[in-house]
């Protein structure tokens, strides 16, 4: 059974800001009359010097604050979203499903199968919605070529090619911290891609092939990967690519960017959902000022319309297990120089 939802407005909670996207998530949510938004960051006394988060997070963001998620808990939410590190995920879903919160979980579900597995049990269990945060679903430019793609006017899929590259996430320390991260570029930038290709060809992976290595910010001292690329089989034999490499300079005016080109019998077509642009030049240098739809709002609107309805967000917990699977089969590709076959 769904667990009920109180009328009137939905009691909605932030749990951490280690995740760069809490600031957009918090400004969408409360901007919403349906939604009263409490938020929390009880680890960030753990975060170095110098990162702003805690309650003077909160404080420039606008949102109210709570010090613990006890006094979450306490405050009985309808719904969490989690932005805690990676490792820290699958915990907080089981211990706020336990509660009857509805989910929506920051990428990836979590740092190993097992512990994503438990997420979905404990999810199921209590009878909440779980959502996995993969904003690039909602990008029309990837609604309108999964139309294509359905209508099969691209014939038969033979192959994918998909990059994911950005700027190194150096606010936040975490990121390139192995135990709380998970890894490095092969965890952060692998899903995305591989949720569109999860949701596009609706069937399994069958073998993995990754290589990875730690060129680009070696000076900076960090130790997970920074660069790699990912090879994917999948039942039915199309063969997908994703580069998903932290390549982007620090000196670029955006973060990055993701494309995605799927080829068939009959065409090909490549989407780039974050190009649409104003460039030109400022005072600091090169300006890039984006324009068109927000996928984090799409996202959200998603996740509180479902709730609202009684149904299932998309994409679900489901989507974030199997993409956690093709990452992890990619390390252990990475470390045996070997395919994985799933």
């Amino acid at each position: 059974m769904t667990a009920p939802i109180r009328p009137g407005r939905l009691r909605v909670a932030v749990l951490s800001f280690a995740h760069t996207h809490a600031a957009s998530y918090i400004r969408h949510l409360a901007g919403r009359a349906d939604v009263e938004l409490l938020t929390a960051d009880p680890d960030s006394a753990q975060s170095p010097e110098g990162e702003l988060r805690g309650a003077a997070f909160a404080a420039a963001h606008g949102a109210a604050y709570a010090d613990s998620y006890q006094e979450v808990l306490d405050w009985r939410p309808d719904a969490v979203v989690i932005c805690s590190e990676n490792s820290k995920h699958a915990g907080l879903v089981q211990q706020f499903a336990a509660a009857g919160a509805h989910v929506l979980c920051e990428k990836p579900l979590a740092t190993s199968v097992a512990d994503a597995e438990l997420a979905l049990e404990a999810a199921a269990a209590a009878g909440v919605r779980l959502m996995t945060a993969f904003p690039v679903r909602f990008s029309p430019a990837y609604q309108e070529l999964r139309g294509m793609v359905r209508a099969g006017e691209l014939g038969d899929i033979v192959s994918v090619v998909g990059t994911n590259n950005g700027w190194m996430p150096s606010d936040r320390a975490w990121f390139t911290d192995p135990e709380l991260a998970g890894g490095g570029a092969l965890v952060d930038h692998v899903v995305h891609c591989a949720d569109l290709l999860d949701d596009l060809l609706g069937v399994p992976a069958q073998r993995i092939h990754a290589v990875s290595n730690r060129i680009l910010h070696a000076q900076r001292g960090v130790t997970v990967e920074t660069g790699g690329l990912v090879t994917i089989t999948y039942q039915g034999g199309v063969i997908a690519t994703i580069d998903c490499s932290w390549s982007q300079p620090a000196s670029a005016p955006t973060w990055g960017g993701l494309t995605f080109t799927v080829t068939g019998t009959k065409g090909s077509v490549r989407i780039d959902p974050f190009a649409s642009h104003v460039g030109g030049f400022d005072a600091l240098g090169a300006a890039w000022l984006p324009y068109g739809a927000d996928l984090d709002s799409l996202m959200i609107d998603e996740f509180i319309s479902a709730i609202q309805a009684g149904r299932q967000p998309q994409p679900d917990g489901g989507s974030g297990l199997r993409t956690l699977e093709i990452v992890k089969a990619a390390q252990a590709s990475v470390a045996s120089g070997q395919p994985v076959h799933c």
